[in-house]
């Protein structure tokens, strides 16, 4: 099961139990593989350089760096080669759904599912899921 893992359930994981710390601990323990490139790299380097964000975590600022280390190491790097655009209104996902045809991936877990919703092209293959439906197939 391959997926992409959307910089706002990493951060949920690193801030309090759940399901997005559910499907962080199926990644590093290799039941999933997450799959990351240039842009979704660097956007989870700054969103964890966010202290403010993180002032009531449950992981200090070195756990969440060594949690990011670790689920790094287990990721599959992938290039983008073509941009798929314009695609949904945001144009700060499109990364992730590229990401997602260029890794192949099964998945998209996300905390902000809408802002896949009506895209401009349809990928019938990537599905896109909140950490608790991800959980969910995880036990299945």
């Amino acid at each position: 099961m391959r997926a992409i893992i959307d910089t706002n359930v990493f951060v949920s994981a690193c801030i309090g139990a759940g399901p997005a710390s559910s499907v962080v601990e199926a990644c590093i323990e290799g039941r999933v593989q997450p799959v990351i490139g240039a842009k979704l790299f660097l956007e989870y380097e700054d969103v964890l350089a966010r202290g403010a964000l993180f002032a009531n975590a449950r992981l200090s600022e070195p756990e969440r760096q060594l949690l990011f280390n670790v689920f790094v190491s287990k990721c599959e790097w992938c290039p983008i080669y073509f941009l798929w655009r314009p695609n949904l209104r945001d144009e700060g996902d499109n990364h992730i759904v590229e990401l997602a045809i260029a890794g192949n991936a099964d998945y998209v877990v996300t905390s902000n599912v809408k802002d896949f919703r009506n895209p401009n092209l349809r990928f019938d293959n990537v599905i896109v899921v909140t950490p608790e439906h991800f959980e969910q197939e995880l036990g299945k």
